[in-house]
């Protein structure tokens, strides 16, 4: 097991021990298949990259994007830190009869991809939120942003810090966190549900995930809220989608 102190940026035990569990990784495809979240996000990025071009998706587990976009003559790249997501997605881009680069790399530092090579980003799924600290957040954007052409399009997923399943005690104590200023407000531990270290998600604000795109150098175009069903909705908001141009 690697030490905390060799984790990379951004990246906790609990995350790391998530990653890298085989069962995670057994139950992933039948996992997204029933969830009408992973069907919203492949759905909304479908109504974004309407013209085949070459897209990064960015935390791409096994393929659950790319694949279906390189079916549509999508040029695809998969980016994800986990070995066992990667094997599996080969295996099932073999499977559907299609072509992707898979590439093992942390989001927090891309440089082994060149500069202004895409069309298209995806970051889905809360994979943003799974990063922790917002400076790693940040940079996480920004090597979007050095990825994209002029006028690339990012499709980022996230969680809302005020979802009322959250239950009202946390969202409370969550709105005094960030009413005083705490760094990690939005930071919302849960047990692991495979047996590693608690798992950490950061929870957005709308206004803070606005301010963290402009400052990557990103416009919004567009942002959706859905229930935990995949309904677009402005009530009860488990998570937004979000459709941004890079300025």
């Amino acid at each position: 097991m690697i030490p905390d102190w060799q984790l990379p940026p951004g990246v906790d035990r609990g995350l790391w021990d998530y990653l890298h569990s085989g069962e995670m990784v057994n139950g992933y495809d039948s996992q997204m298949a029933e969830s009408p979240l992973a069907q919203a996000d492949v759905a909304f990025c479908e109504s974004a990259f309407t013209r085949p071009g070459r897209l990064v998706d960015l935390g791409c587990g096994t393929g659950r994007l790319a694949i279906p976009f390189a079916k549509r003559g999508f040029d695809c790249v998969g980016v994800d830190l986990s070995e066992e997501m990667l094997s599996r997605a080969k295996a099932n881009a073999t499977t559907a009869g299609v072509n992707v680069e898979w590439t093992k790399a942390n989001l927090v530092d891309l440089a082994e991809l060149p500069t202004e090579s895409f069309d298209y980003a995806a970051c889905l799924f809360s994979t943003l939120g799974m990063v922790r600290g917002d400076g790693n957040r940040r940079a996480v954007l920004a090597n979007v942003a050095r990825l994209l052409k002029p006028g690339g399009l990012l499709v980022l997923h996230i969680h809302n810090r005020w979802f009322s399943g959250l239950g009202r005690a946390r969202v409370a104590r969550e709105f005094l966190r960030s009413l005083i200023g705490k760094k990690d407000a939005g930071d919302i531990t849960m047990p692991q549900a495979y047996g590693g270290a608690p798992l950490t998600l950061h929870h957005f604000t709308l206004r803070e995930a606005r301010k963290l795109l402009e400052k990557t150098g990103f416009q919004v175009k567009r942002t959706v809220g859905f229930t935990t069903e995949g309904k677009p909705s402005r009530s009860n908001v488990y998570g937004y989608l979000m459709e941004m141009q890079k300025s």
